[in-house]
Order: structure tokens, then C-alpha cells, then sequence
């Protein structure tokens, strides 16, 4: 079996150690890298490792982050991130981020994620790391935990949805954009179980971090994977963290397999594309901007790591710099992660913020999670995370819309749901 096979068969059969594999096929793999965080990690491992008395396969592999109850703001967070320092600590563990940022951000930012790797994580977002061209996705501790003893894992190998994007994107529209498109026209199952690559040349001009906004929410299509073949960007991105160099030059996939039965393609005209927003309470409620321009908003969000990159600071500073928000709204920003909170800040780009009224909160997933600053009753929110469920980011009658950057902060600006493109300098 050497036929042409896709980027998502390419990378599961390095990590079965084959030359190649089919859709439907059960492999079992080795994992490269195992990620979780305070939330997912030691506290629901620590027992079961104890339990079963065994211990970790390798340390090296294992990447820890604290970004989901940090800061501590009482005694059950207090307990939670304990637990996953003492354990960070009694391990010996190489590679802890505690309070850096968001995983999904600060992971491959340090260089840990590179083409070519078979990774998984303990976060439903997990299959961001697709944007670099290795295979990730998200687990439960149940399977962390095999992994975390044995170093393997299995699944069933998927079929793969290509996601052709055409053209190239308007001023004013971003890969956010693009996933709620998408969203809204297949559904939150619409990938259900398969791996998406997204390609075409409107993908190929996307930024590391806009790449990374496509892969992470390929998790509310439905996918298990969300891919991009690996090229120049992603070697200069790669080369900046001081990730060592990897050979690319197999990592995409075959133009016989586009064809095969195990892949159907969608296409897409980049050009043609609008601002986006998803109403609550799905990201699948998402159509074009004007569908709900005109909405009042009391809160602006620009934070979680699909929203709240330098890119995406960037965005909001470019709508908001020079002017105040809207009387009565509340503007919060969370960057992604630190790196980028002290990138923006060096460029300006923060200070654009604050000067237009907004608020600065911590680098972690914050109200996103449902932790800290959440939002209050009978609200509407604007917010550039990835999901709106009722009550996920507070009280479940907030009502919260999904938009870019762009978007959010234009909205903020007038205090209405606004296409970014009416007021962009």
C-alpha cells in the first residue's frame, strides 16, 4: 500500500511507523509530544499514575501550562494549580509554562509543535498544532493517561476534508472570519470525526497565527485534525522560536489522493468573503455581519487564543486607535500570552488599547473558561473566542456573539454589532 495518501495518512503513518495507511484503518502511534494544563492534567493524573503505580514514559515529551485557573482568585483554583506544581515539581518535569499565556499559544511559541510530529493534548483545542503541520488533536485523561505511561495511542485513521480557500482575503477579513463561514455553512459536526486541511493560496498567505486560528477551531467543525502543510512561513515562524529545522519536503498532500475516495474537497473564493458573526448560543449561528449589524453590545472580549494574538491585537488597535468606545460599553482585552502582551506593548499596539478605554486582564483563558472576569446577566457580549455556548462565558443569560477582532473592536467603537470595513482608516 504506496499509493498517494493525504498529509493526515502521511503523518499517521510516520507515528505507526509505515510507509502508509487507509482511512478506516486502527494504527496505534507514537506520540511525540503530550500536552495538558492545570485543568486537565495533574490533578486528574496524579490519582490514577498513584492508583496504578506507574510512572511517566518520558519527561521530555510532556508539556505542562497553567493557564486555565491562574490567577488563583480562591481556595479551589489555589488547590488546582497546586497540585499541578508540586506534581510539575515532583516530577521533574523540563518543560512548564506557569502563567506564560495560553497553551494552545504558548506551546508552539517555544518551539515545541513542528512539522511532521504526532502530538496530543488534554484540551478540546488541542488540534491548533495543525497549523504547523504535525498531527494533534485533543483527548480526555483517560487516554492522557495511557499515553502519559505508555507513549502511544490509537485511532482509527480518518478520511480528509480539504477545505480549498481560493483568492485572497479583503481588507478587514480574517481567518476568523473563514471558520465561521465554514462553521455556519457544515455545522458543529459538519468534520465529524474526519481530519480538515485547509489549503489553496488564501490559507498560503495567512500568518503563523492566523493559520493557528484556522486549525483551532477546526474543533467546532467537528474534526479531529486541522491541518496546513508546512512551508516558508512556517519555517521562518519555526526558525524564530528556535525550533531546530525539519525537512518539509513530503509534508503535503499527494495530487493522486485528492481524488481517492478517502478525501472530497470544498472550495471557497476568498475575495467573496465577508466579516462574520455567530449569534447565541452556537458558532454554527453565524452568517454574514449586516444579518446582525445594529445589535447593542454592552461588552467588547477580545481575549482566548483564536482572538487575542498579536495579529489579533494588532486588528483591534488598527479599528481603535485615535478614538474612545462607545459610552456604556465595556472594552476587555486578554492577550494570548505574555510574548505577545510585551510584543504589542513594544509596538504600540497596547497602549492603541488602552488609550481607547479598554481594560487589561491576564494572559490565561480567563472568561473564555468561565474563570475570572466573567460575564453578567442579561448582557450582549461581542467576543473574538472561539465559542459562545449559554452560560460558557459567565451567566447563562449573556448573550454572546462570535466575531474577529476587526469586528469586535469596531463594534465597541459604536456600541452596536459594526462591519469593521465602515470605519477601518
Amino acid at each position: 500500500m504506496n499509493g498517494p495518501q493525504t498529509l493526515a495518512q502521511k503523518l499517521i503513518a510516520r507515528a505507526a511507523g509505515r510507509n502508509a495507511v487507509a482511512p478506516g484503518e486502527i494504527v496505534t502511534c507514537r506520540v511525540d509530544l503530550a500536552m495538558f494544563h492545570d485543568s486537565s492534567g495533574p490533578r486528574r493524573l496524579k490519582p490514577m499514575l498513584e492508583a496504578l503505580g506507574a510512572s511517566v514514559w518520558d519527561r521530555s515529551r510532556i508539556v505542562l501550562v497553567m493557564d486555565h485557573y491562574v490567577p488563583e482568585r480562591d481556595d479551589e483554583s489555589r488547590r488546582i494549580v497546586r497540585i499541578a506544581r508540586e506534581w510539575a515539581r515532583d516530577q521533574a518535569l523540563p518543560h512548564v509554562y506557569d502563567s506564560q499565556g495560553i497553551c494552545h499559544v504558548v506551546v508552539p511559541q517555544h518551539g515545541h509543535i513542528r512539522p511532521g510530529m504526532f502530538c496530543v493534548g488534554g484540551d478540546s483545542h488541542s488540534p491548533t498544532g495543525g497549523a504547523f503541520g504535525a498531527y494533534m488533536f485533543g483527548i480526555g485523561s483517560t487516554e492522557m493517561l495511557g499515553v502519559v505511561v505508555t507513549g502511544e495511542i490509537w485511532l482509527r485513521v480518518p478520511r480528509t476534508i480539504r477545505m480549498q480557500w481560493d483568492g485572497r482575503l479583503a481588507r478587514g477579513v480574517v481567518a476568523k472570519d473563514m471558520m465561521l463561514h465554514m462553521i455556519g455553512r457544515f455545522g458543529m459536526n459538519g468534520g465529524e470525526y474526519q481530519a480538515v486541511e485547509f489549503c489553496g493560496s488564501a490559507v498560503q498567505a495567512l500568518s503563523m497565527a492566523e493559520r493557528m486560528t484556522l486549525s483551532n477551531m477546526s474543533a467546532e467543525l467537528g474534526a479531529q485534525a486541522g491541518l496546513i502543510a508546512p512551508d516558508d512561513v512556517t519555517q521562518q515562524w519555526l526558525a524564530a522560536t528556535g525550533a531546530p529545522p525539519v525537512d518539509i519536503t513530503d509534508l503535503h498532500t499527494d495530487a493522486g489522493a485528492i481524488d481517492a475516495p478517502g478525501c472530497e474537497t470544498h472550495r471557497f473564493d476568498a475575495g467573496a468573503l465577508e466579516p462574520y458573526v455567530a449569534a447565541p448560543h452556537s458558532p454554527a449561528n453565524a452568517q454574514g455581519v449586516g444579518r446582525y449589524a445594529g445589535t447593542h453590545v454592552d461588552v467588547a472580549y477580545i481575549g482566548a487564543c483564536t482572538g487575542a494574538k498579536l495579529d489579533d491585537l494588532r486588528a483591534a488597535a488598527q479599528v481603535l486607535r485615535g478614538h474612545r468606545v462607545a459610552a456604556g460599553v465595556r472594552l476587555m482585552v486578554a492577550p494570548a500570552s505574555l510574548k505577545d502582551q510585551e510584543a504589542a506593548r513594544d509596538e504600540g499596539v497596547l497602549q492603541a488599547l488602552l488609550d481607547a478605554g479598554a481594560e487589561l486582564f491576564p494572559t490565561a483563558c480567563g472568561a473564555c473558561a468561565g474563570y475570572g472576569e466573567t460575564m453578567g446577566d442579561d448582557i450582549t457580549v461581542i467576543s473574538s473566542t472561539a465559542r459562545n455556548f449559554k452560560g460558557r462565558m459567565g451567566s447563562p443569560t449573556a448573550q454572546v456573539y462570535l466575531a474577529s477582532p476587526y469586528t469586535v473592536a469596531a463594534s465597541a467603537l459604536r456600541g452596536v454589532i459594526t462591519d469593521p470595513r465602515e470605519i477601518m482608516p
